[in-house]
């Protein structure tokens, strides 16, 4: 890379996250760390440092606390971040009225609150930087709405909503915002009645090692969206034209979806359907 970058990632301990982190360590960035799990954190800064011989700090706080994100950004300033990565994220899988109170506002809170206070604590830090990046990781579902993430699609469309607002406020300032949507990845972040869903629709589901290369290439390239996956990007630009289309297009997959949807709540399981319909690409 041509710029040295020193990267501030949340979520570092989750599958995505400690994946993110083994790849930029591979091309020589300084990693500071943070997530609630110190051992994990630990434990990987130890690998990363052994394997690659990069400078990897680690702190071990509540992102959805205003203690705890004082700490990280006092930690950044220390470490003289200039890259954020939010990486951290939630997700509980089920029709909503089957979805706990707790769920939906742990949902938020980590999705979307914790991002935006995140990104406003370190922004009198990043102005004053020669250059800073704020890469903020969402999903196709945060452009495209979709049965069983309710509550998780609208908390990634209101950080796409974000990300766009905060990339326009900054136009006159050397901070750039980037927003990464990926489709379904292989990591366990899914939950299993997710990854049998998914089987079932024949959705495309990524390995976690496209993430990074995904990120490493909108930095180098200045991007400030990308979608992972052509169909995918295909089906976000129609649902944004002619809606209608889509939600027709997607009616064939609902009771497959409430199937696994009420069986990773406890619920009762309804007959798979035999339309035949079924839209398999996404």
């Amino acid at each position: 890379m041509s710029k040295q970058y020193s990267i501030l990632l949340t979520g570092a301990a989750g599958g995505i996250g400690s994946v993110i982190a083994e790849s930029f360590a591979c091309s020589g960035a300084r990693l500071l760390l943070t997530d609630l799990n110190n051992a994990a954190l630990t434990e990987l800064a130890g690998r990363l440092q052994q394997q690659h011989a990069v400078e990897v700090e680690i702190v071990a706080a509540d992102l959805s606390s205003e203690t705890g994100r004082r700490q990280i950004v006092a930690a950044a300033q220390t470490f003289r971040a200039n890259v954020l990565i939010n990486s951290a994220g939630y997700n509980r899988f089920g029709l909503l009225v089957d979805v706990s109170d707790t769920d939906v506002e742990t949902i938020f809170s980590i999705n979307v609150l914790s991002p935006i206070l995140l990104c406003k604590a370190m922004l009198p830090w990043f102005t004053t930087q020669e250059f800073a990046h704020i890469v903020n990781i969402g999903s196709t579902f945060g452009s495209l709405g979709y049965a069983g993430f309710a509550s998780y699609s609208a908390s990634k469309f209101a950080l796409r909503g974000f990300s766009e607002a905060l990339r326009r406020e900054l136009a006159d300032t050397g901070v750039r915002v980037h927003y990464l949507a990926p489709r379904a990845v292989r990591t366990t972040f899914n939950e299993d009645a997710v990854n049998r869903m998914n089987t079932a629709l024949g959705v495309t589901m990524d390995a976690p090692d496209v993430i990074p290369g995904a990120i490493a290439n909108m930095l180098r390239r200045g991007q400030s969206e990308l979608y992972i996956g052509r169909p995918e990007r295909f089906f976000v630009k129609l649902n944004a034209l002619f809606h209608k289309v889509v939600d027709k297009g997607l009616s064939g997959q609902l009771a497959t979806i409430q199937q696994h949807a009420r069986s990773a709540t406890g619920h009762a399981e309804v007959p798979k359907p035999q339309t035949g319909k079924e839209m398999k690409s996404w």
